[in-house]
């Protein structure tokens, strides 16, 4: 575990020893069901589900990424499971956060007041094909605004669907990907976890360093949440295999 890693390790476990039963990512948030429709694409991407038109059911979670109370500007995430992607079974999983949309700003977080007042990206590039770059997903031009609370969230979606157009950035440009929209609340699944290395596509990958600082996080968030010891010499979180469960 490098010192960045060690880092968000103790900031989660901290966090969540504050709030006890609840996550130290995310904890407040809504489970919501959408359908991702892929068109024919203008140019090949080299990504089998992204070069065939097609239509997929999604589940989501909009959250607010730290749990600050409203009104109180906050991270946003969006998480979603496109089901089926690459076939029964091969399901893609993002993981977006609030983002600005130039240059390095795609990068870095961004606390917002409303759930469609911008985009929200990968952060990290992503390898699609042969390019590397951000992806997000972009509130559709005349989107209306929807106060970043869950409930708002959910009641936005009920009264009409939300529009997004997902996005991958080439140089300084964005190229539309695929068209997501959020049709309504949905049931509470049994796994909550979203995991983007569970199953990664063909030719459509996280970059290893999002897994690296995933497990970090989600480790010590889970720590905080048992007051377990904070183990030494240890170079891997909970759960030896590398993988995250759900905080």
């Amino acid at each position: 575990m490098d010192r960045l890693d060690a880092l968000v390790h103790r900031l989660a476990r901290t966090v969540a020893r504050r709030r006890g039963s609840r996550p130290a990512l995310h904890p407040r948030g809504v489970a919501l069901t959408g359908r991702l429709t892929v068109p024919d694409p203008p140019r090949p991407w080299g990504v089998p589900w992204l070069d065939r038109a097609g239509s997929y059911r999604v589940t989501a979670r909009w959250s607010r990424a730290a749990g600050l109370p409203p009104p109180m500007p906050d991270g946003l995430g969006l998480a979603l499971r496109v089901e089926d992607a690459e076939g029964p079974g091969r399901p893609l999983e993002l993981l977006l956060t609030t983002s600005g949309r130039r240059g390095p700003a795609r990068h870095v977080p961004v606390p917002r007041l409303s759930a469609t007042a911008g985009p929200y990206s990968t952060l990290l590039s992503y390898a699609v094909g042969d390019r590397h770059g951000v992806v997000a997903a972009f509130p559709a031009p005349g989107s209306p605004g929807v106060p970043a609370r869950p409930a708002a969230v959910a009641e936005a979606v009920a009264d009409r669907p939300l529009h997004f157009v997902l996005g991958f950035a080439v140089g300084r440009r964005w190229q539309p990907m695929a068209l997501l929209t959020l049709l309504g609340a949905g049931p509470a699944a049994k796994d909550e976890s979203f995991d983007p290395y569970r199953a990664p596509l063909t030719r459509f990958r996280p970059p290893e360093r999002l897994r690296a600082l995933r497990i970090a996080a989600y480790a010590g968030s889970r720590e905080g949440r048992s007051g377990a010891p904070v183990p030494r010499n240890r170079h891997r979180g909970p759960g030896d295999d590398g993988r995250p469960t759900a905080p």
